[in-house]
């Protein structure tokens, strides 16, 4: 799976569900919400205070891109 952005989050939480610890470690607890399910990369950080890009770069390591 390739992660930008874009991509929104219960997108990534399908394709691995052990992608969570990333989001957490953001402060974003709140995963199994509707909500933040439909979010993208982007807005979440943008809600949390977080760097986006950091957070992409973590992402496609654990997915191995």
């Amino acid at each position: 799976m390739k992660v930008t952005k874009q991509t929104i989050i219960g997108d990534i939480l399908d394709a691995n569900v052990d992608a969570s610890v990333y989001f957490l470690e953001i402060g974003m607890h709140c995963l199994q919400c509707p909500c933040s399910r439909g979010e993208t990369i982007e807005e979440a950080c943008a809600a949390h205070g977080t760097d986006a890009d950091a957070l992409v770069a973590k992402l496609n390591a654990f997915f191995g891109e």
